[in-house]
């Protein structure tokens, strides 16, 4: 029982993770005792962040690949499984954000948004559990978001790709559940990230979001380590299709 949380030995791959909550995730993750693989659409960037978490002592992969291709996964995927090690956990991470009026959105910022946010999590998750159903065990994470369930203006795509995340989770689940593999999602409020600097620093929404979460405060990434470590390990072993928000109470409150 002193193990539950342990990572030792395992091998988890996270999509998108060379920078961000993706590289923050890694380092987490790294800490606790797993191999994490970093993956970028760019090699440089994947082997830098890779390099990093190795000078602290930690074990650390850089393989890059398109996460929206087809090809490109599967390749990887059978890449990883025969050099590095199987795939004991999968994070879904890599995701993309753009801003427009519902009624002005470019069709090209949807196409992208579904393929990173959504047509990524299908395909890596396939690729993935071919291998775990083989072997009869392994764990999947998809990062949803906050707008899984809630709406907000100039996102509506980003929303919609989301909530796709929430259903292909419960639906994984469905299919893989009886296979020992474990599908859950971790769906982050509002975090002080790159990508949402500007609404920190936007006085007014600071405002709005404090006044609006129980907790009233923007959450600090480091505090969505702990929900994927759990998710990780051997604790969550009978946690299936479950959405874990970290939203410091958001979606409770009216």
């Amino acid at each position: 029982m002193t193990n539950l949380f342990s990572l030792d030995n395992k091998n988890i791959l996270i999509t998108g993770s060379s920078r961000g909550l993706g590289s923050l995730l890694a380092k987490g993750l790294a800490e606790q005792g797993a191999a994490v693989i970093i993956n970028s659409t760019r090699q440089d960037s994947a082997e830098k962040a890779a390099e990093k978490l190795r000078a602290e002592g930690l074990i650390a992969h850089a393989l890059a690949f398109d996460v929206t291709d087809s090809q490109a996964v599967q390749q990887a995927i059978d890449r990883i499984e025969n050099e590095i090690g199987a795939i004991d956990v999968l994070i879904n991470n890599a995701g993309i954000q753009r801003r427009h009026k519902f009624t002005e959105f470019p069709e090209k910022d949807w196409d992208d948004i579904v393929a990173v946010n959504q047509k990524s999590v299908f395909l890596v998750s396939q690729a993935v559990a071919r291998y775990m159903i083989k072997r009869e065990r392994g764990k999947i994470i998809n990062i949803g978001s906050i707008q899984s369930e809630l709406g907000r203006d100039t996102i509506t795509p980003y929303a919609a790709s989301k909530g796709a995340v929430k259903m292909l989770t419960r639906g994984m689940c469905v299919e893989l559940a009886r296979y020992n593999i474990q599908v859950n999602g971790i769906a982050p409020g509002y975090f002080k990230t790159d990508m949402t600097q500007a609404l920190v620093d936007d006085k007014a929404f600071s405002d709005w979001l404090c006044k609006r979460t129980p907790a009233a405060r923007w959450g600090n990434p480091e505090e969505l380590i702990g929900g994927a470590v759990f998710l990780s390990s051997r604790a969550s072993d009978f946690v299936n299709g479950h959405l874990l928000f970290i939203d410091g109470g958001m979606l409770a409150a009216v």
